[in-house]
């Protein structure tokens, strides 16, 4: 069971990135695909979520304009695009397969298979 984040790197501010979340050693049918983002000093936020298998997408408020959240089932793969990056989007954004869709700040523990992450610098 493995979920691995990549596409994550230096970016000046108003550039764009997609990130990947491919999974591995599970059954990749059912639950969310989740988005998260840990900033320096800042609480987890949920940023966008999928739906398995059907790919229902929501994004949260604070990205809504600028990241897309979509799934390719075949490949096992969950994409994270952000456009018109900002320097306070800098965090590690990691991916996680849990039973609902989380976003926004805080919350709690969240219980399924998540990968390492990848540190997304946006520079001004």
């Amino acid at each position: 069971v493995q979920l691995v984040e990549s596409g994550g790197g230096l970016v000046q501010a108003g550039g764009s990135l997609r990130l990947s979340c491919i999974s591995s050693g599970l059954t990749f049918y059912g639950g969310y695909i989740n988005w998260f983002r840990h900033g320096p000093e800042k609480e987890r936020e949920g940023v966008a979520c999928v739906s398995i298998p059907d790919g229902a997408t929501s994004v949260a408020r604070s990205v809504k304009d600028r990241f897309s959240i979509s799934s390719d089932n075949a490949k096992n793969t969950v994409y994270l695009q952000m456009n018109s990056l900002k320097p306070e989007d800098t965090a590690v954004y990691f991916c996680q397969r849990i039973v609902t869709c989380v976003l926004g700040l805080g919350g709690g523990p969240l219980f399924g298979p998540r990968g390492q992450g990848t540190q997304v610098t946006v520079s001004s």
